[in-house]
């Protein structure tokens, strides 16, 4: 039985108890008694809209899961998936911040890691990726760990790992989503590439943070990254969108960054985004 076919009440207990809630714990927060919230649980009584979305507010619910909560207790959903086409507004503000951070690379990944858009910066990057791993849809977490993609030449392979299953075992406590799982044992079962520098120990636990240094053919490169997720969605698109952006992380990469772009050819990339990730580098 998938979780949209079971019962709101179940629903409900398997959030609280995910969340490490008691009963009272929960009652409280929302406002109503430790009696009703476990006639709710059991099934005995029937919870009104409001207190559907009270109850999710205080467990933290994604967007997509107070739906299934709703929906569980016949109501309609509360917030609307859209495609990120529909979403000008959004789309266009995605579109503006990636191209203007090129030429350092930028993306936009749903909740599984796929990516959505990309300003298709630093193709030398790929350089070696097999032709799988870069059709669409293309996983930024497979593409960048896996064996055939620049896992090998990843040369801090084992932090960088430990750090991406970090994220995912996050998003595996905020909600039990099974494709995030496959992706984290996947993950987890990686080969260590033989040319991966061991765990830096004190001296990596003393940076403001752990860089991704890639080795190219026109020299090693180091990123820090950053995820920007929009503030206040009420689209369940929207909500599970992040934008990825990589800054150089020394003087070094930004030299290696200039050799990439003057051997680059004048890049195709239009204001609707239409340069992506795929196409330039499968093409």
């Amino acid at each position: 039985m998938s979780a949209y076919q079971l019962p709101f009440g179940i629903l409900l207990r398997r959030w609280r108890e995910r969340r490490r809630m008691t009963q009272a714990d929960l009652a409280h927060a929302a406002e109503s008694s430790t009696r009703h919230l476990s006639c709710l649980e059991t099934g005995r009584s029937q919870p009104s809209r409001e207190m559907i979305l009270r109850l999710a507010e205080h467990l933290d619910l994604p967007l997509r899961d107070q739906n299934k909560l709703l929906l569980a207790a016949g109501f309609a959903p509360a917030f609307e998936e859209r495609a990120l086409t529909e979403l000008e507004a959004a789309k266009s503000a995605i579109d503006r911040v990636l191209m203007a951070h090129r030429p350092y690379p930028a993306f936009a990944v749903d909740r599984h890691w796929n990516v959505i858009l990309s300003n298709a910066a630093l193709p030398q990057l790929y350089e070696g990726c097999s032709a799988e791993l870069l059709r669409t849809p293309v996983n930024a977490m497979r593409l960048l760990l896996h064996p055939s993609g620049m896992g090998p030449r990843i040369l801090n392979f084992v932090e960088w790992r430990a750090h991406s299953l970090s994220v995912l075992r996050q998003q595996i406590d905020t909600r039990a989503d099974p494709v995030i799982q496959r992706l984290h044992a996947e993950i987890a079962a990686y080969p260590v590439p033989p040319n991966s520098e061991p765990s830096g120990g004190l001296e990596a636990s003393q940076r403001l943070a752990t860089p991704l240094r890639i080795a190219t053919r026109l020299g090693t490169v180091a990123f820090l990254n950053t995820v920007t997720v929009f503030g206040t969605p009420n689209d369940v698109t929207l909500a599970e969108l992040a934008l990825e952006m990589l800054f150089p992380a020394d003087a070094r990469t930004i030299e290696v960054t200039k050799s990439m772009v003057q051997e680059q050819p004048p890049p195709n990339i239009t204001p609707s985004g239409n340069g992506s990730l795929i196409r330039d580098l499968v093409a």
